[in-house]
């Protein structure tokens, strides 16, 4: 059941970055020149209460040197980047395992 819930938030995360990725070449082909919206403009463009609480849920954990260096630096990075490499992850973490049982057996 977790496998299933991995593969498909991953599904839906790298169909996300498609869009996202699609979004940002139209942007591109449009301006002339190349134009990547970082993760933190487009979350804060469908809900920045939400990028606000994250961002008060991570201090109020004790945990603040995480926000400003580390999760700070991975929000401008690009938003198709990001969820794909996120997506990758779900879906790596998602496989079947392979059985080792029988796997030197002989036939």
């Amino acid at each position: 059941m977790f496998r299933f819930i991995c593969r498909f938030a991953a599904m839906i995360l790298l169909a996300l970055a498609v869009v996202l990725a699609v979004l940002d070449i139209t942007r591109s082909i449009t301006a002339s020149a190349p134009v990547m919206t970082p993760l933190m403009e487009s979350w804060s463009a469908i809900s920045p209460s939400t990028l606000e609480s994250a961002g008060q849920a991570v201090e109020s954990w004790g945990v603040a040197f995480l926000w400003d260096p580390i999760l700070l630096s991975i929000l401008k990075l690009p938003s198709w980047l990001v969820l794909g490499l996120i997506s990758v992850l779900l879906f790596w973490i998602g496989q079947r395992r392979a059985s080792s049982v029988g796997r030197f057996a002989s036939h």
